[in-house]
């Protein structure tokens, strides 16, 4: 079952007044994303063949049921009434006469009663309707649904994550921790930017609210790891080539041989250049190839079409996103004249906390400006300090390449540290690859030669 967060929810869950409690906002976002599921699973009830309908069915209104549960907070007026009647009522006669017949004799009785009981019960509830989410029931129903689906498994895929509001992401993570995730017969995938994410809200008692990764549920995959360039080409060229088949082959009829596709549409060097120019990211590769076969027209794309086009795209859409961000602007600027220009590299290093928490290391990655290469990277002078490696996106030095179809070299100095399997070589010393940002010196420390 696939969600795409970014057309779940309403209003008064994720755009309603920022100054009411966070829980009146995420128990609205809870309903939503539950009713989305309540939709799948009908669907699926009605269309497909399950082992048990009725079950199915059944734990469908039940989880209906507990999403859909009202409390009323404000006064609340009673008021009851009893009231009550009798009435009775008794007669009797006789008569008695003599004629040419006989006696005669006719005796009469009547007699009437009336009870009646009249009661009243009113509760007026004046104040505001919230939604509750009752977790047992929930859990409960789901449970129903599970076993009605056996053999068969419930895949929850939630896409999209990142689209949610932070501070309402760690309420819906709950909400799979405590409902969905202890029920048997269920997996959940899900699908999230890791700097745009907040899986957990710690308490003030060592409590939290939310999933903690790596104890509630496992991370599995980084697709930065998978997709990055300098970490795999194989598998990064292999993975691109079939994206790129995929998009065509509705439009026009081509080979089903994504190598062989590659082949006819790019020349040899200048398909390996777009993987590199797209920096692991499927959708920046999807543009700027597009571009590049604009330029082309005709012609097979070469590596002058993809630096163009890499250009083109990073000045269209990644420093146009933050255009109006001085910070972030004198931040790419600084890092462009220092590794690039005076190290000639296009890699270097920053303490763990001040890539983490600068606020403009988070504006450049979100644009993907810089991109994260690796991290924990260990000083074995210093081993209590962590850095990560990031690298310079294409785009930003692009136009210092040289012209014509010569493929871009990775520096030695560098290659290191876009190889996971390599440790810092210990004719690298770290302080040529450190870089401390303007303005966060006083963050980090500087390091300093061994004494003789």
């Amino acid at each position: 079952m696939y969600l795409d967060l970014r057309t779940v929810g309403s209003t008064s869950g994720l755009y309603a007044n920022q100054q009411l409690p966070v829980s009146l906002r995420g128990t609205q976002l809870l309903v939503d994303t539950l009713e989305a599921v309540h939709e799948q699973l009908l669907t699926t009830a009605i269309e497909a063949r399950v082992s048990d309908q009725e079950g199915l069915l059944q734990g469908l209104d039940e989880l209906t049921e507990a999403a859909t549960t009202v409390e009323v907070i404000g006064n609340v007026e009673r008021e009851t009434t009893v009231g009550g009647s009798a009435e009775q009522s008794a007669s009797a006669g006789a008569s008695a006469s003599w004629g040419p017949g006989g006696p005669r004799g006719q005796v009469r009785m009547s007699g009437s009663s009336r009870h009646s009981v009249t009661a009243s019960d009113r509760l007026r509830r004046t104040g505001t309707e919230h939604h509750q989410v009752i977790f047992g029931p929930l859990s409960r129903a789901l449970a129903r649904i599970t076993a009605a689906l056996a053999p068969a498994r419930l895949w929850l895929l939630l896409d999209e994550w990142s689209s949610i509001p932070l501070e309402l992401q760690p309420l819906l993570a709950d909400l799979l921790r405590r409902s969905v995730l202890p029920t048997r017969g269920t997996t959940v995938k899900i699908a999230a930017i890791e700097r745009r994410s907040r899986f957990r809200e710690p308490g003030d008692e060592g409590d939290y609210v939310g999933i903690e990764v790596g104890a509630d549920a496992a991370s599995a995959v980084s697709f930065d790891d998978v997709l990055r360039f300098d970490h795999g080409r194989t598998q990064s060229r292999q993975f691109f080539a079939e994206l790129f088949l995929n998009h065509v082959r509705p439009r026009m009829p081509v080979t089903d041989d994504p190598a062989e596709f590659v082949a006819t549409a790019f020349s040899r060097t200048a398909f390996p250049e777009l993987v590199r120019a797209a920096e692991g990211v499927p959708r920046d590769a999807i543009n700027i190839a597009a571009l590049a076969a604009q330029h082309a027209n005709t012609a097979t794309i070469g590596i002058r079409h993809v630096r163009q086009a890499a250009q083109d795209w990073y000045l269209r859409d990644k420093y146009a996103a933050i255009a109006g961000n001085e910070p972030a602007l004198t931040t790419l600027r600084w890092l462009v004249d220092e590794v690039v220009g005076r190290r000639r590299s296009r890699t270097f290093l920053l303490d763990h906390a001040t890539g983490a928490n600068d606020p403009t290391m988070r504006d450049l990655n979100d644009a993907r400006l810089v991109h994260l290469v690796r991290r924990g990277i260990v000083d074995r002078k210093r081993p209590g300090t962590l850095y990560d490696g990031f690298a310079i996106d294409y785009g930003c030095y692009v136009a210092l390449l040289a012209d014509g179809e010569q493929p871009s070299r990775r520096s030695k100095s560098d290659a290191w540290l876009t190889d996971p399997h390599r440790a810092l070589p210990e004719s690298v010393p770290l302080e040529q690859l450190l870089v401390e940002l303007p303005g966060a010196a006083r963050s980090v420390p500087r390091q300093r030669k061994p004494r003789e």
